[in-house]
């Protein structure tokens, strides 16, 4: 397990859970950042990334991607 901000560019993995406050938790699953969804990194520019997620994109930053354990 590790976080989404150290996962490899185009490798399909499983989030397995989802770590902070219940704002943020709540946040990212509005998002579709939920556990047993799967995620792509499909971009990673200098901390910010974009990743595909249940069928779209979306930007997010380290801090965010930190808290996403895969």
């Amino acid at each position: 397990m590790l976080p989404l901000s150290m996962a490899d560019k185009d490798r399909t993995l499983k989030i397995v859970r989802i770590s902070g406050k219940d704002q943020v938790r709540q946040h990212l699953a509005e998002l579709g950042f939920v556990p047993e969804a799967e995620v792509k990194v499909l971009a990673d520019n200098g901390g910010n990334m974009i990743v595909s997620i249940k069928g779209g994109r979306v930007a997010i930053d380290r801090s965010m991607a930190n808290r996403i354990m895969v």
